[in-house]
């Protein structure tokens, strides 16, 4: 059956104000993002720390905002929030915790239709082996739980410490990015150019099923001799 769809102009005065500032700052090349980071080990401390150098807006999003290691964050320097005041302010929510504590991580963080969620995680075994892999991936399982959400897969493929100085490699280390949302994935594209990747469009969020791997190899190779001080890269000819 044909639907009839009637054409519709939207114009700059037929937004609410609030709505149009929001879409001019996002235009304007270096716009502070709100950013909220579920997960304060060494992953999201890395980024954390990145990003606010990087002059985004950061907040810690934490089970406990009184406890004494959320007070330690704060003598930091950090910006710390109980979980779901931190996702319900924030334009953009990365999960950097283990992949054991994603399903409960993601109902403490309310409700995330319309948000940018980027999948930080690896579906590892305690014995640092895959425990998703070939047709299914953490990303899509996200994707599943945190419904109306925006899912991005990025910020999984390097070490911590990495994260925080990608900007020290003689030439930039690839940061891939995979997605089904065009607009969040540029988004999240630009976050990973803010701290010195070179952000590679990795196509689809089933290309999740990939690049878990490809971060489970730079595990080996780190444990095996190599040291965490690499990072993949492309080179071109």
């Amino acid at each position: 059956m044909a639907v009839n769809v009637r054409p519709c102009r939207v114009t700059i005065a037929s937004l609410a104000p609030l709505t149009v500032a929001r879409h001019l700052i996002r235009a304007i090349p270096g716009a502070a993002m709100k950013i909220a980071i579920v997960g304060t080990g060494n992953v999201g401390k890395a980024l954390g720390g990145a990003w606010k150098a990087a002059k985004h807006d950061v907040v810690l999003a934490v089970r406990e905002p009184d406890n004494e290691k959320s007070k330690q964050l704060a003598k930091d320097g950090f910006s710390v929030s109980a979980m779901a005041d931190a996702a319900k302010g924030a334009e953009a929510i990365v999960l950097a915790v283990p992949w054991t504590e994603i399903a409960t991580v993601i109902d403490s963080l309310g409700p995330l239709n319309g948000k940018i969620v980027i999948d930080a995680t690896n579906p590892l075994t305690p014995d640092l082996e895959m425990g998703l892999g070939f047709d299914d991936s953490a990303g899509e399982t996200v994707a599943l739980l945190a419904q109306g959400a925006r899912v991005v897969k990025a910020f999984n493929t390097t070490g911590a410490e990495n994260m925080m100085k990608a900007k020290d490699f003689p030439s930039k280390p690839a940061m891939f990015v995979a997605g089904d949302d065009p607009g969040a994935k540029k988004t999240v594209q630009k976050l990973a150019d803010d701290i010195g990747f070179e952000a590679i469009d990795a196509g689809p969020l089933k290309a999740s099923r990939y690049l878990e791997p490809m971060a489970t190899q730079w595990i080996k190779l780190a444990l095996g001799g190599v040291g965490t001080q690499f990072a993949f890269s492309l080179v071109r000819r």
